[in-house]
């Protein structure tokens, strides 16, 4: 274990943002992660845990230390009739753990195919696409409380989960270092295709059966059509949340803009795409400078070589401005600003 000094973050972080931490050092067990806890560095400066760094913009150097997750490991745990519980390290790429339930015949994590960052993220923001949520698996997970130097359990329910929430985002942000989850999975796949544009790939796939592993590859196959790969073109995904709007507000929009994209939550509320919000202002394809709004897909800002965090940050800021003045919904980012 080494704390190196005045490291560029650029590999860390998937908007490829050249921020520098001013210490930063990673951990493969509990042990190292205490130690660097107790160390001088973390107890006087700011820290920061990082996982893939899937989900961050840096807007500036951090005047603290970085510490990286690398917890690694992979275990199926128990079965009953029904359900396989896997349990997996916070430091495990997410997709790759996708594909490890794939290949296993666990099922339930389909849905969530190529979504970038580490799995100890996950549960943090509840990740979510294609009509399944993490806490539509979750179990349960283990954290280490960074001032009690205790590891918790939390259930389901102690995680409180919302759309893209959980109590590690608000009520417990900055305590704990998730150490790793366990998810619930099924035996017996209730398949959902019903989201997007799954069953339009599945027959372009001239899939013969419905199965996790079809349902993957065409949601792969979809996400790549529309999102850039982090490795080539630096981004975090969707940068902002879907707005949810009163059935009210959502009709009022509905009567001048016919084709809004929408679905419903609930009987009184709408989930209303903010990439056709996005759209609609004209900022699909912006591009000022490095900085710009991907052509192929609105919700994720880009940074096309060269753009500082704070250039990204002032493009999603004048896009929630227009969006709001427009449509009277304020945007909210779903990208942690650092």
């Amino acid at each position: 274990m080494q704390i190196l000094e005045n490291i560029s973050l650029k590999p860390f972080n998937t908007f490829g943002i050249d921020a520098k931490a001013k210490y930063f050092s990673s951990f493969t067990t509990v042990d190292e992660l205490t130690e660097l806890l107790n160390s001088r560095l973390t107890t006087h400066d700011s820290r920061l845990i990082l996982g893939g760094g899937s989900n961050l913009l840096f807007t500036k150097d951090f005047d603290g230390i970085v510490l990286k997750n690398e917890l690694k490991g992979i275990e199926l745990i128990k079965e009953d009739d029904e359900f396989f519980y896997v349990k997996a390290a916070a430091g495990e790429v997410w997709h790759e753990f996708v594909l490890h339930c794939i290949k296993n015949n666990y099922a339930g994590v389909e849905n969530l195919s190529l979504i970038p960052g580490s799995l100890g993220a996950g549960p943090i923001q509840n990740i979510g696409a294609y009509g399944v949520e993490l806490k539509d698996v979750f179990e349960s997970l283990e954290a280490y409380h960074i001032g009690d130097k205790t590891i918790q359990t939390f259930s389901l329910n102690d995680c409180a989960f919302g759309y893209r929430e959980s109590v590690f985002k608000k009520k417990y942000k900055g305590q704990f270092v998730i150490l790793n989850v366990t998810y619930k999975l099924k035996k017996h796949p209730q398949l959902n295709t019903s989201y997007g544009a799954i069953n339009e790939e599945l027959e372009r796939m001239h899939a013969k059966e419905l199965s996790i592993q079809n349902i993957s590859q065409a949601i792969i196959n979809i996400r790549s059509s529309k999102l850039p790969d982090p490795k080539v073109v630096g981004n975090a995904g969707s940068f902002f949340k879907n707005p949810v709007v009163s059935k009210f507000r959502w009709h009022v929009i509905w009567e001048q803009y016919k084709n809004i994209s929408a679905h419903p939550v609930g009987d009184m509320h709408y989930k209303i795409a903010a990439g056709w919000l996005i759209e609609q202002c004209g900022w699909k394809g912006f591009r000022k400078k490095d900085a710009g709004c991907n052509p192929l897909q609105a919700l994720v800002l880009v940074n096309y070589g060269n753009a500082t965090g704070k250039e990204i940050y002032d493009l999603s800021e004048e896009i929630i401005i227009s969006v709001k003045n427009k449509f009277g919904i304020e945007l909210e980012r779903e990208v942690n600003i650092v």
